[in-house]
């Protein structure tokens, strides 16, 4: 199947075409006639699949089709997004379909100016994307008006219920006509993500590309145990030992992010921490330094990896396990995107087993383990069977390598050939008591 054959207007197939796509993703091909025959849409498809192009195309076509409104150009169409970097990103796809069309669009979110988002609006949009909370601000200044919508799309719908947005949402709703096209994308089928569809949809079209809740087919998963004290030493040494040049981390908190930058900055590898306490202006730098391949370790938070959108990035590292297993689905989602394959590397100590056991039973699936020689665990391991890594393979189990060749040298002493152990051991009591205060 092509782009042509799913009923788009010229000019959007002219702009896919300058984009070099030529055939629609699966989620695509049942979204997009869908949309274009004006039903709800309720849709789950991993990280990755080309949910943005699926409803943004046949939402550009259905809005081209009738004019703007002549009096004042109010807005025919939201997005509502649960974070900044994905809001950037729609907006960006939103400009590139439509740079044939005479659409005009605005991106709405915290963190910048209300002044210049105010200025956007007065002049007429025809499509904004926002977060529910700067969203709300505008609506509560007065300075946007909703009352026109014809197309809502809520997309992330399961990260925004997991960050507490659901009354936000409502407010939003409130302020919607009730006489409108509703699409949910959300890349898990949940429950509460279930629920909010039965009140807000109304007969809609069911689209489920993937298996609920399966990671991306194309990510090889593996699992390194080691002890928590020594997961940077580890991390270090792997960037290093297979060159690696882009690499995505993810931690469960802010500090930790920081922290972690700080400490690969000093083993000499160039890194970036990205999370809700950094300005909009320093999350835009060490995104677009990332892809630009000047930072070659961003560290990231879930709720600020929402929006990192980079097709071929081969390397995803779990540094701590999520508490949630769902969420490291959008992690690894983060890899293995547009048809590219990728790979998700979970450094995992004794104290997350539990964390571990409900990420595979989520996944349905054992995740392969490897102990890398010279990083053998000290404290309790999983209790799945671990598989030993060969000493004539790669470390990380990746390739296999003689041994009579040579690792390359890593770029700092401090990640260098397997180190001897630390000289005191680390209690469980005292590691629990670090994996707290983390």
């Amino acid at each position: 199947m092509e782009f042509s054959d799913l009923g788009l207007a010229a000019d959007l197939l002219r702009a896919v075409a300058d984009q070099g796509y030529t055939e629609p993703t699966p989620i695509q091909q049942q979204a997009i006639p869908a949309v274009l025959a004006g039903n709800d849409v309720f849709a789950s498809a991993q990280t990755g699949t080309g949910k943005t192009a699926g409803f943004t195309l046949p939402m550009l076509q259905l809005l081209s089709a009738t004019p703007p409104h002549k009096v004042q150009r109010t807005p025919r169409a939201l997005i509502l997004t649960p974070t900044r970097e994905l809001a950037a990103q729609i907006g960006d796809s939103v400009k590139t379909y439509g740079k044939h069309l005479p659409l005009r669009s605005a991106v709405v979110y915290g963190g910048v100016g209300i002044v210049p988002q105010i200025q956007a609006l007065r002049r007429g949009v025809d499509i904004v994307i926002a977060t529910p909370g700067r969203l709300l601000d505008h609506l509560g200044q007065r300075t946007l008006d909703l009352s026109q919508i014809e197309i809502l799309v809520l997309d992330e719908c399961d990260r925004m219920l997991d960050m507490g947005f659901i009354h936000d949402i409502r407010k939003v709703l409130a302020a919607l006509p009730k006489s409108r096209q509703t699409l949910m994308f959300s890349a898990t089928f949940s429950k509460v993500i279930q629920q909010l569809a039965n009140t807000l949809l109304k007969n809609p079209t069911l689209i489920e590309v993937a298996a609920r809740n399966t990671a991306a087919e194309r990510v090889e998963q593996v699992v390194h145990l080691v002890d928590r004290d020594r997961k940077r030493e580890l991390l270090a040494y792997m960037i290093s030992f297979h060159n690696w040049q882009q690499v995505l981390v993810f931690t469960r908190t802010k500090h930790g992010a920081n922290r972690l930058a700080e400490q690969l900055s000093q083993d000499g590898l160039r890194a970036a921490a990205i999370h809700g306490n950094k300005t909009q202006a320093a999350r835009t730098r060490a995104l677009n330094d990332f892809k630009l391949g000047k930072v070659r370790v961003l560290v990231a938070t879930d709720v600020a990896s929402r929006g990192i959108d980079i097709d071929q990035l081969p390397h995803v590292v779990n540094f701590e396990l999520p508490h949630v297993p769902e969420d490291y689905v959008h992690r690894i989602g983060r890899t293995g995107r547009a048809g590219c394959g990728g790979k998700a590397v979970s450094l995992v100590c004794g104290e997350e087993s539990p964390l571990l056991k409900g990420i595979e039973l989520l996944l349905n699936q054992t995740l392969a383990k490897i102990v890398v020689p010279g990083y053998e665990p000290k404290s309790s391991a999983p209790a799945e069977p671990e598989k030993r890594q060969r000493s004539n393979q790669g470390r990380g189990g990746q390739g296999t390598k003689s041994n009579s060749q040579s690792a390359p040298k890593p770029q700092s002493s401090k990640p260098q050939d397997p180190p001897t152990r630390s000289k005191k051991p680390v209690s469980a009591s005292r590691a629990r008591k670090r994996l707290r205060s983390a």
